[in-house]
């Protein structure tokens, strides 16, 4: 691949129409800047969190460097220090991320302690430098048309200058298969991800992707769980005051789980003004977690505002959830989230919220739930006793009654494969498309596998393989993760607030990533460790929570009564029925006889509304740019 540096006429256009489709990013300011010789330009939208006055980007330096720049470093205050007071007009981290390029070019990366994804041009190597998070909290998308390369916070603002609209059939199936795509793929053929912890560099002409960073599992076999439980109460306590500076007032949202309490908490702890944002259902107490939300802002001292979410908001807001999602990722939770958001909007630009402890610390059923299966497996062999296991059958069996609720999942579970290899066994716990077969035209999408992908990422070669509960907690951190912070950032930046996630701090991190899984996850019992650490600071009512919601959404109930008009309409329509992938036809007719189909609507549904948003919409979008600048 070679790109061309030439001077483009009329780059100013593009980058406007970029600017355009990511304005709600960035409602309080934008910017422009392009190369007066060479063919570099950057757009830029202002959300303003730190240095109100003079932050504005994109920023230079007196070097002839520019950066366009997404994001917080949140150890800026100290790197200034380190860096050189007298080196700087700005009191923005922007800034920072600049003269921290001067000092220490590409390693510039391994010095931030915070959410980035950035773009910067350094003028006298004349290279282009792009980063991205090691966590993927904030987003990189790219697509090289011809010998130009795009880049943006958001996909749609890449789709003027594709040829065509096009879905990537091998993304589609990771889709279909997890409700996420690996590897750098999206739903849009030519659009690619940079991936957390990844540089991307562009010199003479060529591109380069590199990893800076990934989690290693070197287990620490030499300290107790009380040592651990102390160090994770430490860094927490020290992640979330860094991530409280703003010159902005903060909020934090309330799930009424035990992450996001326990951020909440410590946050209320050293912001006497924190405002909590809180989403509920009145469904049904199967979808009400408001008790325990009250109980935690009552036990932290701060308010909590609450959004009654209704089978009305769901029909009124879909349709905006997948414009700003670009492309359907993750379950129905990012509905309620947008709306949780956009009541977050009205009060706060900062918000805090506890994503990562599930994948960092093993807080999903599904942990439990294998771990049964290799218990009466090994119970059998008579291997139980061997050390190949964190939990024996006689130690697990008090924390079954988790799995009430996933009856249902068990059931499918163990409908075949009982007793296979390990990251079959897995695979098969996370994947969704043997449940579609009805409604997927599989012999229309080409014959790439993913699960050959999923193999690869299940056994990396940073965790040791004896360890099932490391191997299922790494692939989720490297695949579903980043996808809830797709959702995260897209569903707050659409109503201009900043999402930023304590837990996922790599001091913090590193430190899990070092626990042994028979600490983590003792005796069964999810997060166990940070429970550990972090239960004397939340009510009881939390603590001693034997459930987990994770945010559902009645879709089921909402299927049957106030939005079965609405899901009927869309799938019976002309245009529904001319999808040459999803069989929509066969989708109402299940939907109709089959009480349970309503848990696949979610995904059907969004693939729909994602074909009407862009695909349907085609003309719209490249419209935006006269045609004969998308060939240069």
């Amino acid at each position: 691949m070679h790109l061309s540096l030439q001077a483009i006429p009329d780059l100013r256009n593009r980058l406007t129409a970029m600017n355009r489709l990511q304005a709600h990013r960035g409602p309080d300011g934008e910017g422009l800047w392009q190369h007066q010789t060479r063919g570099v330009g950057f757009g830029h939208r202002r959300l303003s969190i730190i240095d109100l006055e003079s932050g504005d980007q994109p920023m230079g330096d007196p070097g002839g460097n520019w950066i366009t720049y997404n994001g917080e470093v949140y150890n800026y205050i100290e790197l200034r220090k380190e860096l050189g007071l007298e080196h700087f007009k700005t009191r923005s981290d922007t800034e920072v991320v600049l003269q921290a390029y001067r000092k220490w070019g590409a390693d510039c990366v391994n010095h931030f302690v915070g959410m980035f994804a950035f773009a910067l041009w350094d003028d006298a190597r004349q290279e282009l430098f792009c980063a991205r998070d090691p966590f993927g909290i904030k987003p990189f998308y790219y697509a090289v048309v011809e010998d130009v390369i795009y880049c943006a916070s958001e996909a749609k603002a890449l789709l003027p200058f594709l040829p065509s609209i096009e879905t990537d059939a091998d993304g589609l199936k990771d889709y279909l298969a997890f409700q996420f795509c690996l590897n750098g793929k999206t739903l849009f053929r030519g659009v690619h991800e940079l991936l957390p912890g990844h540089t991307l560099t562009i010199r003479n002409g060529r591109v380069q992707v590199s990893r800076y960073w990934q989690v290693f599992y070197d287990l620490d076999w030499s300290h107790t769980s009380r040592y651990f439980e102390e160090q994770i109460a430490g860094l927490l306590e020290e992640s979330v005051r860094l991530h409280l500076r703003a010159d902005v007032p903060t909020g934090s949202y309330v799930s009424g789980g035990f992450d996001s309490s326990a951020i909440a908490i410590t946050a209320a702890q050293h912001d006497k003004n924190l405002l909590g944002f809180h989403g509920k259902f009145s469904a049904g107490p199967e979808y009400d977690e408001s008790r325990y939300a009250k109980a935690v802002a009552e036990h932290g001292h701060f308010n909590l505002l609450e959004a009654d979410i209704t089978a009305g908001d769901f029909m009124d807001n879909v349709a905006k959830v997948i414009y700003h999602l670009d492309y359907p990722t993750a379950g129905p939770g990012s509905f309620p989230q947008y709306m949780v958001a956009k009541l977050a909007g009205q009060h706060r630009k900062v918000v805090l919220g506890g994503q990562g402890g599930d994948e960092m610390f093993g807080g999903y059923a599904r942990y439990l739930i294998a771990y049964f299966e290799q218990c009466i497996r090994s119970a059998i062999d008579g291997t139980m006793h061997n050390g190949h296991f964190v939990v024996t059958y006689e130690s697990i069996i008090p924390q079954l009654a988790t799995l009430r609720q996933y009856k249902p999942m068990l059931q499918h579970f163990w409908q075949q494969g009982l007793f296979e290899d390990i990251g079959r066994r897995y695979f098969r716990l996370i994947e969704r498309a043997s449940l579609d077969d009805a409604e997927i035209r599989w012999e229309a999408m080409g014959d790439y596998s993913p699960y050959d992908t999923f193999h690869t990422i299940f056994h990396g070669d940073n965790v040791r393989k004896e360890s099932y509960f490391d191997l299922m907690t790494h692939f989720d951190f490297k695949t579903l993760l980043p996808a809830l912070l797709h959702v995260e950032d897209r569903m707050s930046m659409a109503h201009g607030v900043e999402t930023r996630v304590p837990l996922l701090y790599r001091p913090l991190v590193e430190l899990a990533a070092t626990i042994p899984a028979n600490i983590k996850f003792a005796d069964g019992r999810l997060k166990h460790v940070l429970r550990q650490a972090m239960h004397s600071k939340l009510p009881q009512q939390v603590v001693q929570r034997g459930d987990k919601m994770g945010f559902p959404v009645p879709l089921s109930e909402w299927i049957q009564g106030e939005a079965r008009d609405f899901i009927h309409d869309l799938f019976s329509s002309q245009r529904a029925k001319e999808r040459p992938l999803i069989d929509y036809t066969c989708a109402l007719e299940r939907l109709t006889t089959e009480p349970r189909f309503g848990r696949k609507v979610w995904g059907l549904l969004s693939l729909e509304l994602w074909h009407r948003q862009f695909h349907d919409r085609s003309s719209d979008f490249q419209g935006m740019i006269p045609n004969t600048t998308r060939s240069v």
